[in-house]
Order: C-alpha cells, then sequence, then structure tokens
C-alpha cells in the first residue's frame, strides 16, 4: 500500500534539515501544500522558493542580483569585488581604478562559470556592443560636423555691400 500512496502523492525533493525547519516555522504565513504542488515540478519550485527565503533571512536586504552572483561558483570572488567597491565608495576613490583587479578576477570567474551566468554575461555583452554602436555613432556625427564646418569655412562668404552704395542695377536704373 505504501506505493498506492506514494503514487498519489508527489515525492518532495530531499532537503536538509535547516529548510524543513524553516518551512514550518513560515507555515502560519503559507498554505503547508502550495496550490502549484499538483503540477509536475511544483515541489522543485517550492523547495527553490523556500530556499530563496532561507537565503534573504540570512542576507537582509541583500539585492536580487547579489543573490544570484552568490548562488553560483564565483561567490568568494563576487564578495571579494563587492567589498572592493564598497570600500572604494568609503574612501571617495574612483571604483574602477581600485577595483579593476576584482573585476578582472570576477570576469574571468563567470566566464569560467558561463553555464550559471550566462544571464549575465549576455546582457553585458548587450551593453557592451550598444555603446559602441553609439559610440560610433557619435563619431560619425562629429565627422560629419567637422567636415561641414571645412566646407563653410573654404566657401568664400560675400560681404553685403556698404551702406549708401546701393544696387548696381539701382544706379542704372535712375540714370535711365
Amino acid at each position: 500500500m505504501a506505493s498506492a500512496e506514494s503514487a498519489a502523492q508527489p515525492n518532495p525533493p530531499q532537503e536538509s534539515s535547516a529548510p524543513t525547519a524553516v518551512s514550518q516555522e513560515e507555515a502560519p504565513r503559507e498554505p503547508a501544500t502550495p496550490p502549484e504542488a499538483a503540477e509536475p515540478g511544483a515541489a522543485a519550485a517550492a523547495t527553490e522558493q523556500a530556499e530563496g527565503e532561507v537565503q534573504e533571512e540570512e542576507e537582509e536586504g541583500e539585492c536580487g542580483f547579489c543573490l544570484f552572483m552568490k548562488a553560483g561558483g564565483c561567490k568568494d570572488v563576487f564578495v571579494a569585488w563587492e567589498e572592493c567597491v564598497e570600500a572604494a565608495q568609503k574612501e571617495g576613490s574612483d571604483m574602477v581604478e581600485r577595483c579593476h583587479e576584482a573585476t578582472a578576477n570576477l570576469k574571468k570567474c563567470m566566464d569560467a562559470h558561463a553555464d550559471y551566468y550566462a544571464p549575465v554575461l549576455q546582457a553585458e555583452q548587450a551593453v557592451n556592443e550598444r555603446a559602441e554602436a553609439e559610440a560610433a555613432a557619435a563619431a560619425a556625427a562629429a565627422a560629419a560636423e567637422s567636415d561641414a564646418e571645412k566646407k563653410e569655412e573654404a566657401v568664400p562668404q560675400q560681404a553685403p555691400p556698404a551702406t549708401g552704395e546701393g544696387n548696381k542695377e539701382e544706379a542704372v536704373a535712375e540714370r535711365v
């Protein structure tokens, strides 16, 4: 009969004791069985949600990006980069200059773990491509403006007639 009961209820993935304890503590806030549990993969989603809540409790005030970065294989490298950036902000120094090495290390690590960090790497590539396109467009516009200014300088400008001289045609018409 155990097999009939297990077939009727989805098998939750094995969890460590900590998330289970947190889930029991959170039971008053959320129903014991989420409505999504009837769907395939819902147990895994509920587990991920519970683990995400545990991480948020541990790292209160942590941004979603930071949580994502720390959940991958580059947690230590990211923390070192984050500490460098915070130190630069406190000192008022140039973050790019001060944290160049930490940034390079983080990029190398993310490239080594590209399977996890692919969304961030793709976003970075898109931003870089857009910045390069905008820089090229700005350079082309500046070159076109410079060319236009050079052409204006090359074309001699006629000076307006001096006051009192009038138009030659007017002078000829008066004589007639």
